[in-house]
C-alpha cells in the first residue's frame, strides 16, 4: 500500500490562496478514491474533495467554486487549489486513499487569518 506526505499548508490572510499537495510512495493510477479532508478544533473531520481514478469529482458545499481537486497520475500526486480562503476553512488538511485499504497522510495545517 503506499504511503501519503501532504506538503503546502501554512498561513494566510482571508482572500488568499494555498496550493495543498499530496504525494503518494507509489502509483496511484489503480487507487478508486483520493480525496482530501479537514478536522478543524474540536471538530469532526470532514470531506472537502475527492477525485476518483476516473475523474468524477466530489466537494462539500462549503467549498464549492473555491476549492479545485486534481490528481496527476504521471507524479502520483494529488492537489488541492484553495482560493478565496475564509478564516472557517482553518484545519488540519489530511490526504487519504482508499483501495482495499485505506491510507490516511499526516496532515497538513492551513490558518487563515480574518
Amino acid at each position: 500500500q503506499v504511503q501519503l506526505v501532504e506538503s503546502g499548508g501554512g498561513l494566510v490572510q482571508a482572500g488568499g490562496s494555498l496550493r495543498l499537495s499530496c504525494a503518494a510512495s507509489g502509483s496511484i493510477v489503480g487507487i478508486p478514491h483520493m480525496g482530501w479532508y479537514r478536522q478543524a478544533p474540536g471538530k469532526q473531520r470532514e470531506l472537502v474533495a475527492a477525485i476518483t481514478s476516473g475523474g468524477v469529482i466530489t466537494y462539500a458545499d462549503s467549498v464549492k467554486g473555491r476549492f479545485t481537486i486534481s490528481r496527476d497520475n504521471a507524479k502520483n500526486t494529488v492537489y488541492l487549489q484553495m482560493n478565496s480562503l475564509k478564516p472557517e476553512d482553518t484545519a488540519v488538511y489530511y490526504c487519504k486513499a482508499v483501495r482495499n485499504y485505506v491510507v490516511w497522510g499526516q496532515g497538513t495545517q492551513v490558518t487563515v487569518s480574518s
